[in-house]
């Protein structure tokens, strides 16, 4: 089930968030943000998050927000994270297909994601199936923790015209 978070849910979630920021690997947030900066950056300040939530176990989120402001405020920006444990279940899927749904029922004609990092190849991959397209490469955006400095991708895909 896909709903909008609630405080506990993203408390519940906070760990793998945690580690997924402290990685390095996927997402450029602080790897020191605490728990209130993660909050308010993935839960106050978009205009909606969402929680994948199977029994009582919170196993991924996401966000959206719109990707600029004024003219630009018609394509959106989403920011997906999966429980480890669960990954290669399709959750990613589901949460992508459930935003790019919001996105239009919310009024967005497009969804861009800014900073693909391309060592996530999973990721990307996903995005392509979803019907993404690579628009833009960032050279070295990205310091990786194992890989150093790595190329991120623009992704975008129109959702109405």
């Amino acid at each position: 089930m896909i709903r909008e978070v609630t405080k506990s849910d993203f408390e519940e979630f906070w760990p793998c968030f945690e580690r997924i920021i402290k990685a390095e690997e996927t997402y450029a947030f602080e790897p020191d943000m605490n728990f209130q900066e993660a909050y308010q950056l993935w839960c106050k300040t978009p205009l909606k998050s969402f929680a994948f939530v199977e029994g009582k176990q919170v196993l991924g989120l996401y966000y959206i927000k719109a990707n600029a402001q004024g003219p630009s405020n018609h394509i959106c920006n989403c920011g997906y994270m999966v429980n480890e444990q669960t990954r290669g279940k399709g959750i990613a899927k589901k949460l992508c297909q459930h935003s790019q749904q919001m996105a239009v029922t919310l009024g967005f004609k497009a969804m861009q994601f800014n900073s693909v990092v391309s060592s996530n190849k999973v990721a990307v991959s996903l995005w392509q199936q979803l019907g993404f397209n690579i628009i833009g490469t960032i050279p070295l955006a990205y310091r990786h923790r194992r890989l150093g400095y790595i190329d991120s991708y623009v992704m975008h895909k129109q959702l109405r015209k």
